[in-house]
């Protein structure tokens, strides 16, 4: 048996894990999109993936983040056959978000449509890009995914069993379990997907594990702990005070429109309908943040005792008064044209694309505007350069000052940090376990978790290279 780490080696996006038996069958585990994915690669890399997706047996996916599942259209685009394995709250995600990336494709092909030198270049770079899927491809594939419930094993064929232990990270969201016999010897392989964090708005708790011989193992917060020790209520209601009610201020919150957005909201609700908040007008700016949470609704059963205790008691986890879901384009920028304080909550949570982009460039001159960052904002995007304080910021080829107030909390960042990690790891034996792989980091927060793992007794770390292949 053989793994070869085909994505998130070394960085955070692009999740691919690729598991060769000795009877050929073939498991890819997750199919995400690499942000990263540059045109020296493209070169170097002359089909979209590295291997043959029509020789893939098998799917199965963590959970519906874009990094982690972005990249399966083009898996049957380019000649997959199989099935994708998944929760059920999963595929209801993925096909949001698999639908909403096909939709900004058809607006990046209508930009590139035309015979002007630059539209012909643009058209170029997308065609070597080769990364281009619409509706047909994104219906084509949700045909083929097969919802498998939590915590039970499922036999894939003869020697193969899968189960799907709840990762907390977002709804749906999975550790994924192989137990795989070959040759008359059985051997088991974890991978975490993303883990999530204890006492998170809606999400349950990550489920404990099973000992397992091999675990591939995230890092985003391998170096990293939670600063904020308040609640969500705490920290949320000390902000909306400090930006909205003490001044008549404007906050501003890029968010992801998947988890984060549904966990400020349900927050927010709990604020006004539990604790007597005064109610401020909210905007919740996103059309996927919108479907997404009629998702979150639909999925109850999936979500911590919490969110299922205030639904029985006040009927909906999300709507409360002064709570506005806008839809279209107009109605966002008209949000400029509210005098009155105001929160809104748009995306992305990088403040990379989306909507947010406008809001943060119509406020940022702004003093009495807040732009409140509340999760992992990657290098270079305008969320980082916000946090790190640049005087200046170049938003859509226009350079603006920044006088608003730039803030900062954790408390919403679904991601386990450094000691989540650590427990999620010491659940398995140090002496039992052969290796553990880590994913899904910079290489820094690797080296240094790894280094903590070795001070904790695992010996066997491994931080593989994109392409690398390991025997196990």
């Amino acid at each position: 048996m053989k793994i070869t780490f085909w994505g998130a080696a070394r960085q955070v996006t692009g999740s691919m894990y690729l598991l060769e038996l000795a009877n050929n069958y073939r498991i890819l585990v997750d199919c995400g999109t690499n942000m990263r994915r540059d045109l020296e690669e493209e070169e170097e890399q002359k089909t979209f993936f590295p291997f043959d997706p029509s020789t893939l047996n098998l799917v199965l996916l963590t959970h519906a983040h874009i990094d982690h599942s972005g990249s399966i259209p083009i898996l049957y685009r380019d000649g997959y056959e199989g099935q994708v394995l998944c929760t059920s709250p999963t595929y209801d995600l993925t096909r949001l978000l698999l639908l909403d990336a096909a939709h900004l494709n058809q607006k990046r092909l209508t930009r590139a449509t035309g015979d002007s030198n630059k539209k012909k270049k643009r058209m170029a770079r997308i065609e070597k890009k080769g990364d281009i899927y619409l509706d047909k491809q994104v219906d084509d594939s949700l045909e083929n995914f097969v919802p498998i419930s939590f915590n039970q094993k499922f036999q894939l064929q003869e020697g193969i069993w899968v189960t799907f232990i709840p990762a907390g990270h977002l709804l749906g969201a999975a550790h994924i379990i192989l137990e795989i016999t070959e040759n008359g010897e059985t051997k088991t392989i974890g991978f975490s997907g993303d883990l999530g964090r204890k006492n998170y708005p809606l999400h349950s708790e990550p489920f404990p594990v099973p000992q397992v011989d091999y675990l591939v193992c995230e890092s985003t917060y391998g170096a990293r702990l939670h600063e904020d020790t308040r609640s969500p209520e705490e920290a949320l209601a000390d902000v909306i005070r400090r930006t909205c009610i003490n001044i008549p201020g404007r906050l501003i919150i890029p968010a992801f429109s998947v988890g984060r957005t549904q966990a400020l909201l349900f927050t927010l609700n709990r604020l006004y309908s539990e604790q007597g908040f005064k109610p401020i007008r909210v905007f919740s700016d996103s059309p996927l943040a919108h479907s997404t949470t009629k998702v979150y609704e639909r999925n109850i059963r999936f979500l911590n005792q919490e969110a299922r205790d205030f639904k029985e008691k006040h009927g909906r986890l999300f709507d409360f008064k002064n709570l506005t879901f806008v839809e279209s384009e107009k109605a966002s920028r008209a949000i400029s044209n509210h005098n009155e304080p105001c929160i809104i909550i748009s995306a992305s949570g990088m403040v990379s694309g989306g909507r947010v982009e406008q809001h943060v460039a119509a406020n940022i001159g702004n003093p009495y505007c807040t732009i409140l960052l509340v999760g992992y904002a990657a290098e270079d995007t305008l969320g980082w350069r916000l946090l790190n304080g640049q005087s200046t910021l170049r938003i859509k080829d226009e350079e603006h000052a920044v006088q608003a107030k730039i803030e900062k909390i954790d408390v919403f960042s679904g991601h386990g940090d450094q000691n989540d990690l650590l427990n999620f790891v010491k659940m398995q034996s140090s002496q039992k376990l052969k290796r553990i792989f880590l994913i899904h980091g910079e290489e820094k927060s690797m080296q240094t978790f790894s280094n903590l793992l070795n001070e904790e007794g695992y010996a066997n770390v491994e931080i593989p290279l994109k392409g690398q292949s390991y025997d196990l």
